[in-house]
């Protein structure tokens, strides 16, 4: 018996030559066998069809003897004297012994006035109102359905040769004998079911059978599941097209698959012959040709594990003499390139390690070939768990707008266009924290391309926006409360000193900065709950009027210090929006703020609006300056502040991006534009309707 080591390439050719064999004979024995079974099914369906149509023939021709019955019984001798002599009491034994002989199973004679009937012992009763009713409408020859639900009937209803008066009625119903011989006549089971009754069970398997059949008109036939049969269904239907009862007709499935099967295992047979023969062949061919295979693949096996000093032995075909003479080749290629490798490799690793940024290269499909534990170290992984990933699986960048940047703005990709790039990202870690890195990507070398990535320390990050926000927020405190502090130090020291005009200067004063400091304390908290997801909006109706009216009113003071006239002009007839009237007010009083920190004192502030397209526009103007084109794309962001703003105009920069959230939650929209007069206009458009 072979060793397996040696009989991989042999046992291989055997499989394959086994595997080619089978997978033609069974294609070619599933293709017979499928066709055959449609050959088989289609024989079955047909068979089902002329036994169904045979059926049809047969009770064609039943009908013809009925009439061919009632024929001879009309013109029989005894009947004729009987009925020229009335004798209507021996009619019946007469009537009765004519049916015994087959004839019918029910023999009449109808009169005026007069019925006699004869049957077949156990035939049950003839509603004689319903084949009177069939013989008006079919003629002497009918076909009819009784309503009881019986079995169909055919019948002939001639005159009397003796009287014209007196009619013979022979009928015959489509059960019992009749159906044994039409069972023995087609050769298949056969049975009618009376239509008039007929109620289309959805448990019974012959119900769509019967549907399908009435669908056609003519008949139908297909194979049945339970009982496994080859079925057939057709009309009988009435001379005036009526349909009277519905014919089925039953062929075992077993004869035919039985047939089908023989021929599969014939077939099966033939196959396991082949497979063995192929089998056995593609293992000796595979013997005498893997000899000198073999001993290249355990050379190549040394190579693989490192073994560079055994050299590759040539023996065997031309073919395997060229490989081995390549083989060789490499070999000693081999030796000097991993001698030259290692040297690189212990020198590159030394370098990536000792340096403080995280380093690692892609392919140019962008999956990690490299990272330094730096690297690794940054993004949470093992370096060599990042190994073969995507690097954007593995840095797990935020999104912006929605999207990764690495499917719109990768510093990787630039880097590809430009040469080199540096981009500022921050990475999601595997607990959820996020850190701010900065990656500086090169241009691909040879396929690879190096990233050196430095962890922004996040500290620090924190810390610069503390400071940023807290010099904002004290500066803008210090101001109000400085003049507050003043204005009580000037009505502590004057007490009774002071006149009247100059207390309510002074309370003025108190009273500006009162409401500048709630007004800034007012930002802050809106704009706490902004971030937080908290600012909730209460739908009422609200008229825009009264929100201009009630913003004017907390304004005019913080105004009248810079000597600034609000002028309000709004149409009277705006309609009603549906918002929140509070948050509205706030919209308001931030612009009118806004205004009047960057327009020049003694200059006025308009108010005005309209309706435009069915959407309210309400807008604030100024005669200030107006923003710079590099200031307007951040206009409407947090702590945004103009970059020539003077110290003279303060704030902490929330102002318009508190403005445009409460618009955008109102389904609203601002914008900032340029008058023709050279006014600056701040633009509210807020969607027109009640709140439903």
């Amino acid at each position: 018996m072979f060793r397996l080591s040696k009989l991989r390439l042999s046992a291989a050719l055997g499989i394959g030559s086994v595997l080619i064999v089978l997978i033609a004979v069974l294609a070619m024995a599933l293709s017979s066998q499928r066709l055959l079974g449609r050959l088989a099914e289609r024989q079955a369906l047909t068979r089902a069809q002329l036994a169904a149509a045979g059926a049809r023939e047969f009770l064609r021709r039943a009908n013809e003897d009925v009439f061919s019955s009632a024929q001879v019984l009309a013109e029989r001798p005894i009947l004729q004297r009987l009925l020229q002599g009335q004798s209507w009491r021996q009619l019946e034994p007469v009537l009765q012994r004519f049916c015994a002989t087959g004839a019918g199973d029910v023999c009449a004679v109808i009169a005026p006035g007069v019925e006699v009937s004869a049957g077949a012992p156990g035939s049950p009763a003839v509603a004689w109102p319903e084949v009177l009713a069939a013989v008006e409408e079919q003629g002497q020859r009918f076909v009819m359905a009784p309503q009881d639900g019986s079995a169909p009937i055919t019948g002939a209803y001639l005159p009397s040769t003796a009287d014209p008066q007196v009619r013979v009625v022979v009928l015959r119903r489509l059960q019992g004998p009749l159906l044994r011989s039409l069972r023995d006549q087609v050769g298949a089971e056969v049975r009618i079911i009376n239509y008039s009754s007929y109620s289309a069970p959805p448990d019974d398997p012959y119900t769509t059978l019967h549907s399908m059949a009435l669908s056609d008109g003519r008949y139908a036939a297909t194979r049945l599941s339970n009982p496994d049969v080859y079925a057939a269904t057709s009309m009988l239907s009435a001379v005036n097209g009526e349909i009277v009862g519905l014919i089925d007709v039953e062929l075992p499935a077993a004869e035919f698959d039985s047939a089908v099967g023989a021929l599969t295992r014939r077939l099966a047979i033939i196959a396991v012959v082949v497979l063995a023969i192929a089998g056995l062949g593609g293992v000796l061919y595979g013997r005498w040709l893997v000899r000198p295979v073999s001993e290249l693949r355990n050379a190549a096996d040394r190579i693989g594990r490192g073994n560079f000093s055994t050299a590759i032995p040539s023996s065997g075909m031309q073919e395997v003499s060229a490989l081995a003479a390549t083989m060789e080749e490499m070999r000693r290629n081999l030796v000097e390139l991993t001698t030259a490798l290692r040297r690189r490799e212990a020198e590159a690793s030394a370098v990536l390690g000792g340096v403080v940024e995280g380093v690692y290269a892609v392919d140019m499909d962008r999956r990690i070939r490299y990272a330094n534990p730096q690297a690794a170290r940054i993004v949470g992984r093992e370096p060599q768990a990042m190994i073969g990933e995507f690097c954007g699986d593995v840095l797990r960048p935020e999104l912006v707008d929605g999207r990764r940047p690495c499917e719109h703005d990768c510093p990787i990709v630039r880097a590809r266009e430009q040469g080199s790039f540096r981009a500022v990202e921050r990475l999601c870690g595997s607990n959820g924290a996020a850190r701010t890195t900065v990656i500086q990507s090169a241009a691909p070398v040879d396929g690879q391309q190096v990233q050196v990535i430095r962890d922004e320390t996040e500290l620090e990050a924190v810390r610069r926006a503390r400071d940023s926000v807290l010099a904002n927020i004290s500066h803008e405190f210090r101001t109000p409360l400085a003049a507050q502090l003043a204005s009580i130090e000037l009505l502590h020291d004057g007490v009774g000193n002071l006149t009247d005009a100059e207390q309510r200067e002074l309370f003025a004063n108190l009273e500006r900065g009162v409401l500048r400091l709630m007004r800034l304390i007012d930002n802050l908290l809106e704009s706490v709950r902004i971030e937080s997801g908290q600012l909730g909006i209460r739908r009422n109706a609200v008229v825009a009027g009264d929100v201009v009216d009630e913003a004017a009113a907390f304004m005019r003071p913080l105004l009248a210090q810079r000597h600034q006239e609000l002028r309000i002009d709004l149409p009277r007839d705006l309609p009603v929006i549906s918002g929140d009237a509070q948050r509205l007010i706030q919209v308001f009083v931030n612009l009118i703020s806004n205004a009047s920190k960057f327009a020049p004192e003694q200059t006025p502030i308009r108010v005005s609006g309209g309706v435009n397209n069915g959407s309210l526009k309400l807008w604030v103007e100024d005669e200030g300056p107006g923003v710079a084109e590099a200031d307007r794309g951040a206009l409407f962001d947090r702590f945004s502040r103009a970059s020539e703003a003077e110290p003279a105009a303060p704030g902490l920069g929330l102002g318009l991006w508190i403005v445009k959230s409460i618009v955008e939650r109102h389904d609203g929209g601002i914008e900032l534009t340029r008058t023709t007069d050279s006014r600056t206009r701040f633009v509210v458009t807020l969607p027109v309707g009640m709140p439903e």
